[in-house]
């Protein structure tokens, strides 16, 4: 469905994506995770022809993304971090101009926009102004608009930064029925509880290349699947076991208290990257984007 081969990009002496190859199996949410940096916006941009490759190449439903971008643009919808809707159009008319956008037949373009916000659970809001609605109605708002030219593939950059937890798992639930219906997922995300819940296969990228790839489970028992955090010279340091057993053996040697839990994702992350996470640092970017009027993409290439 989806087919990198080589790909790099570079911005000046920047190499933001170093020679990277990928096969996205049809009908699967990809997680795609790394620090900021790492290159995932870069990628999503490639993907969806926003950015043109310095070298290598790039498939998506068939269609070579430098050669063929329009047949790109008829098979994706993109689902962009910053919420970039017209304040003047009620949740109706942004999705009928989306429509237009792409030369929708009107009578296709409106039983799509009825199916879309019904799909959102927007139905009773389809006639209020877009600057009324919560943040996560206008993210369920900008994945009916993403979906209503019915592309293949779904490209999501940090769908449901910003949100609280029932709006995020408002738009989870969006994500799963995307799958269930056959759609080809890339999700970006600084939410590694996100990316654990929702993704079929994740892969995590560093440097513009991949460090890790395989399905959450799979890569959690790599890293082992019970850790131990406990105190040390530079702060708190985790260690991993394959069991509860080697666990408690380790915690026996300890002379200071320590926790004992189910190791997850975002500890994979950090063992492979040496960094920690920061969803807020993400909310505070999308946030200022938002506020001036453009995309954090075009600021930090990652």
């Amino acid at each position: 469905m989806i087919i990198l081969e080589d790909l790099v990009k570079r911005f000046g002496e920047i190499t933001a994506v170093d020679h990277l190859s990928l096969h996205l199996e049809k009908g699967k949410i990809h997680g795609l995770l790394g620090p900021n940096g790492a290159g995932k916006t870069t990628l999503v941009r490639m993907m969806s022809t926003l950015t043109r490759p310095t070298a290598g190449k790039a498939f998506v439903a068939g269609c070579n993304v430098e050669r063929d971008p329009m047949g790109v643009k008829r098979s994706i919808g993109v689902v962009h971090q910053t919420l970039n809707f017209d304040p003047e159009l009620t949740a109706r008319e942004a999705l009928v101009v989306h429509g237009h956008l792409h030369g929708m037949p009107k009578a296709r373009m409106e039983k799509r926009v009825q199916e879309m916000l019904a799909f959102a659970g927007l139905e009773k809001e389809a006639n209020r102004m877009v600057p009324t609605f919560s943040g996560g109605m206008k993210r369920r708002l900008s994945i009916a608009r993403a979906m209503l030219h019915d592309p293949e593939v779904i490209l999501m950059d940090e769908p449901s930064v910003g949100l609280d937890a029932h709006a995020r798992r408002k738009v989870w639930d969006l994500v799963r029925k995307l799958r269930e219906a056959g759609r080809t997922l890339i999700l970006t995300t600084h939410y590694m509880e996100e990316a654990q819940a929702l993704s079929d296969r994740v892969i995590i990228v560093d440097h513009g290349k991949v460090i890790a790839d395989g399905n959450p489970e799979g890569l959690i028992s790599e890293a082992g699947r019970v850790a131990v955090d406990h105190p040390g010279h530079a702060g708190t340091l985790t260690k991993f076991f394959e069991n509860r057993e080697e666990a408690a053996q380790f915690l026996a040697s300890l002379d200071e208290p320590a926790t004992v839990r189910a190791a997850n994702l975002e500890d994979v992350f950090l063992k492979l990257t040496g960094r920690h996470v920061n969803p807020k640092e993400q909310e505070g970017v999308a946030a200022n984007a938002s506020r001036h009027g453009h995309s954090a993409a075009r600021k930090h290439h990652s």
